[in-house]
């Protein structure tokens, strides 16, 4: 039983520990006993999503993320179907905004993928910082670090999580990322897996059903390490008890 994993363009989108992305995803099936193929695609080579379970799309400066749009561009269709057909996608950052339909910098517009209903938009003063979020895929607070310098505005999509601490989308809409069946687009990087293995599981078993049919629920893993890198940013970044009573009160679990 094997999983390939497709890691677009690691030679142009490689600013914000991605690999760490991807070495979780693979130890994470390894240690179920569950065979991880990685196979990078870089600059110049056509993607063939035919053979992918599941694709992360990083993080670049605008200058790549131009190009790897270019690249990418001749095979939308391709992709767009990859996605619709219920092909799993992480996309951070720069990658997260490639997917929509434009990001307009101070100098220019630069087209996406138009593959998720959003847009970004450059703003003078970039949103740096720890962030931590209230998403509905995991039961602990998802945390992680953002640095961008777009807006990007999703409409009536469904956000990957509600900003408790942090900027988010956009600064004001108090919400982070978005997710569209299921692509995770999403601002938080550090990178984002290594300390929120629920949403490294999520991915891995949606990749699961789709490859061999069925409902995927992976066995569970100790996940100390995991939960005290997850709960020491929590602790120290944001109080606790303000944590707790919005999880209340939005009748979530802790």
């Amino acid at each position: 039983m094997k999983l390939t994993i497709g890691h677009l363009y690691p030679d142009l989108l490689n600013l914000y520990g991605d690999r760490g992305n991807i070495q979780c995803l693979s130890r994470r099936l390894q240690w179920r006993g569950i065979e991880a193929e990685v196979r990078p695609f870089f600059a110049g080579e056509r993607v063939d999503f035919s053979r992918l379970d599941l694709v992360l799309l990083g993080g670049g400066s605008d200058r790549e993320q131009e190009l790897v749009c270019r690249q990418l561009g001749e095979i939308r269709q391709d992709f767009r179907s990859y996605v619709e057909d219920g092909g799993v996608v992480l996309a951070v950052c720069g990658g997260y905004q490639i997917l929509g339909d434009y990001y307009r910098t101070a100098k220019k517009e630069i087209p996406g993928l138009g593959i998720l209903p959003l847009y970004t938009e450059w703003e003078p003063g970039r949103l740096v910082g720890n962030i931590i979020l209230d998403s509905p895929l995991s039961l602990a607070p998802v945390v992680g670090f953002e640095n961008h310098g777009g807006r990007t505005y999703i409409g009536e999509g469904t956000p990957f999580g509600r900003v408790l601490l942090g900027y988010g989308n956009t600064k004001t809409s108090g919400n982070e990322g978005m997710m569209y069946r299921h692509v995770i687009g999403t601002y938080l990087h550090g990178p984002l897996l290594p300390k929120n293995p629920e949403i490294c599981d999520y991915l891995l078993e949606r990749a699961l059903e789709r490859r061999f049919g069925g409902v995927w629920k992976l066995k569970k893993l100790s996940d100390k390490l995991e939960r005290w890198a997850n709960s020491s940013i929590v602790g120290r970044y944001c109080d606790r008890g303000y944590v707790w009573r919005e999880r209340v009160r939005r009748r979530l679990p802790f």
